[in-house]
């Protein structure tokens, strides 16, 4: 069964590679424009003549391939980088000038260039990179300037850059050091699962490893059950107290704003020491009847933390 998967996956590889080839050989036989052909067709296409811009871009598919042959070390199908260079050079027709005095090639590039690169980064990792110009010029440039490195210093043993070559690196392409080393990771490790076995003996995984600071659900439940109980018992022990030591302590403690024993003498026609008096004999029932209750539902003695 094995050895039967195998050779249709060979197959379907090699089938794949023909249709490749029988593609890649249509293109080179389509007819190259001249100039006022290409003006006249791109004129056309502004009117919205389709047939023009389907004749436009299939002349012009060749610098796709071009284009996209310089991105093949980067791990994808030269067949998915030629569709999205495709795209890029659509998008480039429909936007192109020929008043301007350029040829199509000569504007198309940087679209197709764009559009192959966007892909690029898209597929090489679940975590978006290069998301600013200078962190895809530093993605796209980055082997190009290490290969130079170690053509120009033949006795360098590490494909790792040292301090020297990251400085070098990262005022050549304008970005900080910090972006250089931060890339060369990336680039040298693809995504990894955190469900992964860490070894092929061990069961654990990696996401194991991961500490969670966060109270678990039952420790959340407990404590959102304690505060529950907690207001119940606060609130049954306020009842307990009477008109005037109820207000204090609710103005005192229960308030957004704290009210002032001055505030509170006033309102109540007596002076802020006697407010303090009966706020401190009101805190004491407060504990008396609160305390206990506290205790028992912890199941311990002595006073909660």
């Amino acid at each position: 069964m094995i050895d039967r998967l195998t050779r249709n996956v060979r197959a379907a590889g090699r089938s794949q590679d023909r249709g490749d080839t029988r593609y890649f050989s249509a293109v080179q036989r389509q007819p190259l424009l001249t100039r006022e052909e290409e003006a006249d067709l791109a004129m056309r296409v502004k009117a919205g003549d389709r047939e023009a811009a389907d004749i436009l871009v299939r002349s012009h598919l060749r610098l796709v391939i071009k284009v996209a042959s310089r991105y093949r070390n980067y791990g994808l199908p030269m067949n998915e980088l030629v569709q999205e260079g495709s795209i890029g050079l659509m998008q480039a027709v429909e936007r192109f000038d020929p008043e301007r005095g350029v040829r199509l090639a000569t504007y198309a590039m940087w679209w197709i260039k764009a559009a192959i690169q966007d892909y690029i980064l898209r597929s090489w990792s679940m975590v978006r990179i290069g998301t600013t110009a200078a962190q895809k010029a530093l993605f796209f440039n980055l082997r190009k300037l290490k290969a130079r490195l170690r053509r120009s210093d033949e006795t360098r043993a590490s494909e790792s850059l040292d301090p020297t070559d990251v400085g070098q690196i990262a005022t050549t392409l304008g970005v900080r050091d910090r972006d250089v080393r931060m890339m060369e990771m990336r680039l040298s490790g693809g995504d990894q699962s955190l469900n992964a076995p860490m070894s092929a003996d061990s069961g654990d995984e990696w996401l194991d490893q991961l500490a969670d600071d966060k109270p678990d659900q039952e420790e959340q439940l407990v404590e959102r059950d304690l505060a529950s109980f907690r207001k119940r018992i606060v609130r049954g022990a306020l009842d307990a107290l009477n008109a005037r030591e109820r207000l204090i302590i609710t103005r005192r403690h229960l308030a957004e704003a704290s009210a002032t024993l001055d505030a509170l003498g006033s309102e109540l026609g007596i002076s802020k020491e006697r407010v303090r008096q009966i706020e401190s004999r009101a805190m004491r029932k407060l504990a008396d009847l609160v305390e206990p209750q506290l205790r028992k539902a912890l199941g311990r003695s002595g006073s909660p933390a």
